[in-house]
């Protein structure tokens, strides 16, 4: 976790195509993004390459957030995204890089997530203690068949 990155690996049960969707669907994002005790709200996600994105993150104990946004760099459906993220606080300076990678297996899917430029003020471990949390959310979110009514 050198140099204010993280590095995440998974293997969820479900396909490429719904993790995908799950990435690039703003209720979806709202539902598994947030950490826990954070509510999300997406204000406006362009998903194509050059597209924008802008959200909030809302502390639901306190009523405080913060607001970030981007641009989508890269993607190739169900396979590889690229974006960036910059805070709108002034105290949380630079631009992160988010690379996720998707690759089908026997059992579903392997998930590689790398976060690079992560603001020095944010404590890499409370980073990736967030994206942990995110991403059992993101499991428990595609990794169900509900069949329709």
């Amino acid at each position: 976790m050198a140099n204010n990155c993280v590095s995440l690996h998974r293997v969820l049960k479900a396909s490429p195509e719904k993790i995908y969707r799950a990435f690039t669907d703003a209720n979806a994002m709202a539902s598994w993004l947030p950490p826990y005790g954070f509510l999300c709200v997406v204000h406006s996600m362009d998903v194509k390459q050059g597209g924008n994105y802008r959200m909030s993150f809302i502390n639901f104990s306190t009523g405080n957030g913060h607001s970030f946004g981007g641009t989508y760099l890269e993607l190739k459906p169900n396979e590889f995204i690229k974006y960036t993220d910059k805070f709108e606080d002034l105290n949380l300076p630079g631009e992160m890089k988010t690379s996720v990678w998707l690759k089908k297996v026997s059992c579903g899917t392997e998930l590689k997530i790398i976060q690079e430029g992560i603001p020095s003020v944010i404590p890499t471990e409370m980073c990736y203690l967030g994206w942990q949390e995110s991403l059992e959310k993101l499991a428990k979110l595609v990794e169900l068949e509900i069949p329709d009514a």
